[in-house]
């Protein structure tokens, strides 16, 4: 057993070093930057860099660097651009520390939030932040917890849907659409000014049918909300939720019971919307009532409608483009904010997708 653990750390090791190797070779190309972290904390100096400088390595492996340092002296070797990127991510990571202990998960993230390739100018750190005005990091404040979007594509979505009354999230899996509409939901019931929420969905899935399941309509999408829930239970606990339910001050409303209602002084969430039509986009959108917002999320490469219908979501995109009030926040692949090999997943298969058109072509 020892043999084996031993093994796979020389593994590692040699492979680390073969990494470093290469970069040495690209030593002419290369350039140092250097950045003192303060104040020189040994408890958040070790939370950044994580055991056995595991969050330093991520980091390096992200980007192709070698990250040296001692104590709180860091310095940076590699592309100018991307040793730059690398302290401003790390002074960024050690604000963190005074409160929070990261993990390689936090670390991920923040290498999807920074949009690491929008920071690899020549530019110094010091130089981008003079030249460049940050808008105020917009926070989403919920009974149980607090939001934070992550990203630009997150925060310029969150101002959206507090500042339209009719916002599009459209972009792929993992990339938060659902869980900060929800979050915005939740502030907006708690700040009274909203005196509902809903929760819709067309009954469409994913190469399956709907009628051998046992309930009626709203009890076969029901199970299919359950992200919804999930954030809901996160946010408000579950007991809340509950009696929320109960009073119908949240609701669950299939998207084939929305014809023929106003819908005033709510929040509704419709998920999965690249699976309505054409007829049931306009209907839901035509649905929207005074002192009322809506948010639509899908992702139109997720479509299951049957062979010869047109999705609802992207005629919608065609039709409402540039009309005062509706916002469109669209999402790629450098968003997602799950698993690391979630992002590849979805670029691989747009990869493909693209292939795919100019083959047919």
């Amino acid at each position: 057993m020892d043999s084996t653990t031993s093994k796979q750390t020389e593994t590692k090791t040699a492979k680390h070093n073969k990494q470093k190797d290469t970069r040495n070779k690209n030593s002419k190309a290369d350039a140092s930057h250097r950045i003192a972290l303060e104040p020189a904390d040994s408890r958040r100096l070790a939370n950044l860099n994580g055991q056995f400088d595991r969050h330093l390595r991520q980091i390096e492996e992200r980007l192709g660097i070698e990250i040296r340092n001692r104590g709180n002296q860091f310095s940076f070797i590699g592309q100018q651009g991307k040793a730059h990127a690398a302290a401003k991510i790390l002074q960024q990571l050690y604000r963190i520390t005074e409160k929070e202990e990261l993990t390689p998960d936090e670390i991920h993230l923040a290498l999807q939030d920074n949009s690491v390739e929008e920071h690899m100018s020549e530019a110094p750190v010091a130089e981008q932040n003079s030249s460049k005005v940050e808008m105020p990091l917009t926070l989403i404040r919920t009974k149980k917890c607090t939001v934070k979007p992550r990203g630009k594509n997150q925060q310029k979505y969150v101002r959206a849907v507090q500042t339209n009354d009719i916002n599009f999230g459209i972009g792929p899996a993992g990339t938060g659409k659902t869980y900060l509409a929800v979050a915005c939901a939740v502030e907006a019931l708690l700040k009274d000014e909203i005196e509902r929420i809903l929760l819709v969905r067309p009954a469409v899935e994913a190469g399956e049918k709907l009628g051998f399941l046992p309930g009626d309509l709203s009890q076969k999408v029901d199970p299919y909300l359950r992200p919804l829930y999930d954030a809901l239970y996160e946010m408000l606990g579950f007991e809340t939720v509950d009696k929320l339910i109960e009073r119908n001050v949240i609701e669950v409303a299939p998207l084939a019971y929305m014809r023929g209602r106003t819908l005033n002084n709510a929040f509704v969430i419709l998920d999965e919307s690249q699976n309505t039509t054409r007829e049931q986009m306009k209907m839901f959108l035509t649905r929207i009532g005074f002192g009322s917002t809506a948010v639509i999320n899908g992702d139109p490469s997720q479509i299951d409608l049957p062979r010869g219908i047109a999705s609802g979501l992207r005629h919608a995109i065609e039709v409402l483009e540039g009309v005062d009030g509706i916002s469109f926040t669209f999402f790629n692949s450098k968003d997602v904010v799950r698993h690391p090999l979630v992002q590849r997943i979805v670029e691989a298969y747009d990869d493909f997708d693209v292939q795919q058109e100019n083959s047919d072509k």
